[in-house]
């Protein structure tokens, strides 16, 4: 069942009435997850996939980042979603590679520390399946998104925290966003591909 699920329940008809009529029942337990929820930084991860010298995958993620979700368990419309990434926590696993991307070719993190995204809407896809859709900003460059995920259920901890678990994707031109820099090579195609993969693994706690 989904984090947002509603259930059907028939109504008796009244007598002398034209037919049942239809309500909704709202899902207490997925009712009571409706909160707001800190992103918890120490098991989650915000990463990259990108096709380099168009033969491999080059993979990497954005370690230090932070947000708030604001989840309704009875209509997920109102839910939103607000995160910080720190541009400089990039790592791919190999510093000078790491150290072009905070450079002014790419990033250029000291003169834009952040890249944020914040949600302009949500809806339900079916099953545990939603799309969150807002806006990414990138340097000064701001654009929407859209980000398919899965809701992976909800827990309470051993410290006694209520949390939630989300995972998912999106893709996006790195040119939209102004993150041209590249390179030819000698036997066709660039260094970087234009096309990146995100990928969201989100363990978020329920605010007291």
């Amino acid at each position: 069942m989904g984090l947002f699920t509603r259930r059907n329940q028939t109504a008796q008809a009244q007598e002398g009435g034209l037919g049942a009529v239809a309500t909704l029942d709202v899902d207490p337990a997925l009712a009571a997850l409706t909160g707001d929820y800190t992103i918890d930084a120490a098991h989650s991860s915000i990463g990259f996939t990108v096709r380099h010298a168009m033969v491999t995958n080059v993979r990497g993620a954005f370690a230090d980042h932070e947000g708030v979700l604001r989840l309704d368990g009875a209509d997920p419309s109102r839910s939103t979603a607000s995160i910080d990434v720190k541009i400089a926590s990039v790592d791919t696993g190999i510093g000078d590679r790491d150290g072009h991307l905070r450079s002014g070719d790419f990033f250029d993190a000291e003169t834009f520390p952040l890249m944020t995204f914040r949600s302009t809407r949500a809806a339900q896809l079916g099953g545990d399946k939603y799309r969150v859709t807002g806006e990414l900003t990138i340097k000064d460059v701001t654009r929407p998104l859209s980000i398919d995920l899965e809701f992976n259920g909800s827990a309470t901890d051993v410290y006694g925290n209520e949390r939630v678990g989300f995972e998912g994707s999106a893709e996006i031109l790195r040119s939209d966003w102004g993150l041209t820099w590249n390179a030819a090579l000698e036997t066709g195609g660039v260094m970087v591909s234009d096309k990146v993969k995100l990928t969201f693994d989100i363990s978020a706690i329920k605010q007291a």
